[in-house]
Order: structure tokens, then C-alpha cells, then sequence
């Protein structure tokens, strides 16, 4: 995992292999989600009902902000993130899963209520989205109006997390996954280094 966006670092700061490294980003993240769902423990009715849940919701939510604006502003996306469905990606149901999930996995671990920890999720997550966009952008993951991040995404991208991770941490599900904390760690540098470098 680290080698894989350690190559896609290299590959997309250099636009010679840009275009092929964009086009392995899908691919990416549909492993990034096996090898959590591989780490997880546990099974249960419940997971299920949440993966399916933070996948749709994730995907809904992106379907209606992008044909109405009222969610996270005014948006389209790009081709990199592959194929699309109402002109969403497919694939960024599951990067909302990967989010939600491996960040609530590691503040399951805070020494506070439920409420709390599901609180703090929906910052880091909103956080990491912050440090997201500039790349995303940059890649053609997605596009703004303007070429201006609004502040309604970042509200929007909480609202939509929080009610992820509520479900997350009061659905009676098995909360720890040792690979959790290495994917976000990895997913932070990767959107660090490349934000340091291509913006």
C-alpha cells in the first residue's frame, strides 16, 4: 500500500506519466477498500448495513449536489475517477466508505462517548478533505465553479460524515482494524506530498 502511493506520487507529479497514473486511480481505490474489508473482523449483519449505507449514502449525496448545488456548492466531475452514473463516479461511494470507516476505526479508540468520537471522526474527515480538494482538482478528480473551494463543502462534507459515523458508532459493529491507521497515515502524506509538489 505505501509502495503503491509512493509510485502514484512519483507517477502524477511527473506529466509525462500523469495521464496513466490518473487513469489507475479508480483501481486504487477499489483496493485501498478490499484490503480494509480483508483487515476486518467480525462479520456481522450490521457491517454489511453499513458498508451498503456509507456507500449509498456517499454516492447519493454526491448525485444530488452535483444536479442541484444545495449540497456542496457548485460542481462537476472530471473523467479521472472512471466511469459514472447520473455524472458521478461510481467509485466515490467507496472512497466515502474508505473514509468513513478507517477514520472511525481509529477515533473508536478516544477516551470519550460515542457521540464524541463520532464527532471528532466527521473533523478528521472534513480535515483530510481539505488537503483532498486542491489535488482533486489539479487531477481533475472533480471541478468548481470559478475554480473557488466554497465554505458549503466543507459544512456539507460534515454533515455528510457525521451521519456516517453516527451509524458507525452506534450500529453494534466490530470497530477496530489494524490497517486502518497506516491507510489514513497513507492517504495524508499522499495528498500532502502531492499538494506540496503539482499545486
Amino acid at each position: 500500500m505505501i509502495i503503491a502511493h509512493l509510485a502514484g506520487v512519483i507517477g502524477l507529479s511527473w506529466p509525462v506519466s500523469r495521464p496513466y497514473f490518473q487513469l489507475a486511480t479508480p483501481f486504487n481505490l477499489l483496493i485501498s477498500a478490499v484490503l480494509l474489508l480483508l483487515f476486518h473482523r467480525q462479520w456481522n449483519s450490521y457491517f454489511i448495513i453499513f458498508l451498503c449505507i456509507s456507500f449509498l449514502l456517499g454516492y447519493g449525496v454526491e448525485v444530488i449536489g452535483v444536479h442541484t448545488e444545495v449540497v456542496f456548492g457548485t460542481y462537476w466531475y472530471g473523467d479521472t475517477l472512471g466511469w459514472k452514473i447520473a455524472d458521478v463516479p461510481i467509485v466515490i461511494g467507496v472512497n466515502w466508505f474508505i473514509l468513513a470507516y478507517s477514520i472511525g476505526s481509529i477515533c473508536d479508540q478516544l477516551p470519550v462517548k460515542r457521540i464524541g468520537k463520532s464527532l471528532m471522526a466527521a473533523f478528521c474527515m472534513v480535515a483530510l478533505d481539505y488537503f483532498i480538494e486542491p489535488v482533486a482538482v489539479f487531477l481533475d478528480f472533480w471541478q468548481w465553479e470559478a475554480g473557488q473551494i466554497p465554505l458549503q463543502n466543507y459544512l456539507g462534507w460534515l454533515a455528510v460524515a457525521w451521519l456516517m459515523q453516527l451509524l458507525f458508532f452506534y450500529l453494534p459493529i466490530h470497530r477496530k482494524n489494524s490497517l486502518a491507521p497506516y491507510m489514513v497515515a497513507v492517504q495524508w502524506t499522499f495528498f500532502l506530498l502531492l499538494s506540496s509538489i503539482v499545486v
